[in-house]
């Protein structure tokens, strides 16, 4: 997971151009959004076209993307819980 979120502040950093940031002065808890990093709806298209892309992920509804997004974490567990091979319900 650490590497995960290391991976995500670095490709946060060179998509959304945070010019003059590091990964480590990005806190994984801290809200991408409103008064934590103060990403706009913009910056939330890009982070959509970041999963999609990279991830094979993509948000269906609108509405959970603003949990989806709130942090870095909140994105990496995510992620993490997208990739869970989906049991054999088959009986």
């Amino acid at each position: 997971m650490d590497q995960l979120i290391l991976e995500l502040k670095k490709e946060l950093i060179e998509r959304l151009n945070l010019e003059g940031m590091t990964p480590e002065e990005l806190d994984e808890n801290m809200p991408l959004f409103g008064e934590g990093l103060g990403l706009d709806s913009i910056d939330a298209l890009e982070i959509i076209v970041l999963l999609d892309k990279n991830y094979q992920i993509k948000i269906t509804d609108p509405k959970d993307g603003k949990k989806i997004f709130y942090s870095i974490k909140t994105i990496a567990d995510y992620i993490t819980e997208q990739r869970k091979p989906v049991a054999n319900t088959t009986i």
